[in-house]
């Protein structure tokens, strides 16, 4: 069910965008009440001046200054100019203003040490949304700086990149007046600036007339409740969300990012690409046009990383790709040249000569298996001490720097069958199994946690620390990885047939990944990191949040 924006929440709706509808929701309260708190010292207009035509393009106005391509795509295209006007992505002329005074940024020095975890931070994630909205009503620009960094040093640019970086600033100490003396340090003569943090601080800082101080003041048997905000001589009481909205938002599952990154793909990827996660490196690996390319996409490490453009790594081989894994620097790839399975490293040599390489009788695999390792995702390739482990056959294999390939066990029992699933296979966990898990039919992990079941669809999920968590679904899916909410599991599963429907479940609740639903075959699952790659068509593949739904790549052929 779609969440949409009380009629109250109108004037916040393009700040709100930046973030999803149930968190905007339940900030409401807290944000409207904050606004006419910081009202009184930060006026929503001020004179702008005399106005001179036209400025450039802006991504926010007034409807009559929208570009005359755009009513022409609500015309043509409805439901895209609605996609866009809610993402904030709409073209607007910026009206110019012959200004008498100089306009000065609003800037924010945001207090995130202990102290202010927790209820401090929704009520900075409120302020920023309130007073964002403020510095575009005076045309003015919002930054922020963390009480504790180097003066000068900003965080800048639109919602769905600034919240993000703000959010992972995280202090393991308290700031001091000083530090908020040097922040101070690096403000133009014309900015206005905004301290928020908590009481304690407040009372040190003096006659500072925009000291925003935020601390708990109501508990219930789930945490707090309730926080009291004071600006200088005024203290009200505010509600907070709900806990679980809460602590989603504290951890960043509730930000929306602004348009997917587009990462071209080298022209002529037509052909299944069969995305695969095969070690816990950020490295999709993808299948190119032909049996002897491989792809690589090295993904950037956080949402709110500033990273340079994605590329993509084309391998060129002398044979069909078998499998391959990143190890530190290295992309280890297992190759057919002939009759042998012959390795190709990017990256520092493993060996020299004829190192690791296996003839394939060795191996006992005949040409129907070998067709079937082609055409799926590649398996993995895995270091261990000096040897290579692969698995081929339904047989995990140890390759020898010498050449020499040892039967090294089973694969869990129907892993060939439904397609090696990296998640599934026990023996890639790297912590001891539960004996439950030993003797189950179905086992599935993700960093420390592991989970069973009998039947596919009644799991027990053990986490290193907490008690078990029971989780279990009705329809015919397939369980295709498991990741984490925080501190909460999450099994994803993949509905049986054409739709392809990808659901999380969680103790909380069900959502349904629609986004991230419907590929040409079950997604691939990242075996650590709540990451999650789909292949909705021939040369196309999406990269998205396993927890959210939220797309946040999209990788296509230049053609």
């Amino acid at each position: 069910m779609t969440t949409r924006l009380p009629a109250a929440l109108a004037p916040w709706a393009a700040g709100l965008a930046a973030l999803t509808p149930e968190l905007a929701v339940a900030l409401g309260p807290l944000l409207r009440r904050l606004d006419a708190l910081i009202g009184e010292r930060e006026p929503a207009v001020d004179d702008r001046g005399t106005p001179d035509g036209f400025g450039g393009l802006a991504r926010s106005g007034r409807p009559d200054q929208l570009l005359p391509s755009e009513w022409l795509l609500a015309d043509e295209a409805p439901d895209e100019f609605l996609r866009r006007l809610t993402e904030g992505e709409l073209l607007h002329l910026a009206p110019e203003f012959r200004a008498t005074a100089v306009r000065g940024r609003i800037v924010v020095l945001a207090d995130t040490g202990p102290s202010q975890a927790g209820a401090g931070r929704l009520v900075q994630l409120a302020a920023l949304l309130v007073l964002h909205r403020r510095a575009a009503a005076h045309g003015a620009e919002l930054v922020v700086g963390i009480l504790g960094d180097p003066p000068g040093h900003w965080l800048t640019g639109d919602l769905p990149e600034l919240l993000p970086r703000w959010l992972d600033a995280r202090r393991h100490a308290d700031p001091t007046p000083e530090d908020v003396r040097q922040a101070q340090q690096g403000l133009d003569a014309a900015d206005r600036a905004w301290v928020l943090t908590s009481p304690r601080l407040a009372d040190r800082l003096g006659s500072h007339q925009r000291v925003l101080a935020s601390e708990p003041s109501g508990w219930s048997a789930d945490g707090a409740v309730r926080v009291t905000v004071r600006l200088a001589r005024t203290r009200v009481d505010l509600p907070l969300p709900a806990t679980q909205i809460a602590v989603r938002a504290l951890r960043g599952a509730e930000f929306r990012r602004g348009a997917p990154a587009v990462v071209a793909l080298p022209a002529g990827t037509t052909g299944r690409a069969s995305p695969a996660f095969t070690t816990e490196a950020r490295t999709l690996l993808l299948r190119g046009a032909h049996p002897a390319e491989l792809l690589a996409v090295n993904l950037p490490v956080s949402a709110s990383q500033q990273p340079g453009p994605i590329r993509v790594r084309r391998h060129h081989l002398h044979g069909p790709v078998v499998a391959a894994g990143r190890t530190g620097r290295r992309l280890i790839v297992l190759q057919i040249r002939g009759e042998r399975l012959v390795p190709y490293v990017s990256g520092r040599p493993l060996g020299e000569g004829d190192a690791y390489t296996v003839e394939l009788d060795v191996l006992g695999l005949d040409r129907a298996s070998l067709e079937s390792l082609l055409t799926g995702p590649v398996r993995p390739v895995l270091r261990d001490g000096d040897d290579l482990l692969c698995p081929l056959g339904g047989r995990w294999w140890r390759i020898t720097r010498d050449g020499n390939a040892r039967d090294d066990g089973p694969l869990a029992p129907g892993a060939e069958e439904r397609g090696f699933q990296r998640f599934r296979e026990r023996r890639l966990f790297r912590h001891p199994l539960a004996p439950e898990a030993e003797r189950a039919r179905h086992v599935v992990h993700s960093g420390t946690t592991q989970g069973w079941s009998e039947d596919g669809r009644n799991w027990v999920l053990r986490c290193r620390q907490g008690d078990p968590v029971q989780l279990s679904f009705r329809e015919q899916a397939d369980v295709v990885g498991l990741v984490h909410d925080g501190v909460l599991p999450a099994l994803i599963t993949c509905t049986r047939g054409r739709e392809r429907v990808v659901r999380s479940i969680r103790a909380d609740g069900t959502r349904t990944l629609s986004r991230l639903s419907g590929g040409s075959g079950p997604p691939a699952v990242h075996p650590t990191l709540p990451l999650l790659a789909v292949e909705p068509g021939p040369g196309r593949v999406v990269v998205g949040d396993a927890n959210t739904g939220r797309i946040d790549h999209h990788l296509g052929s230049e053609q």
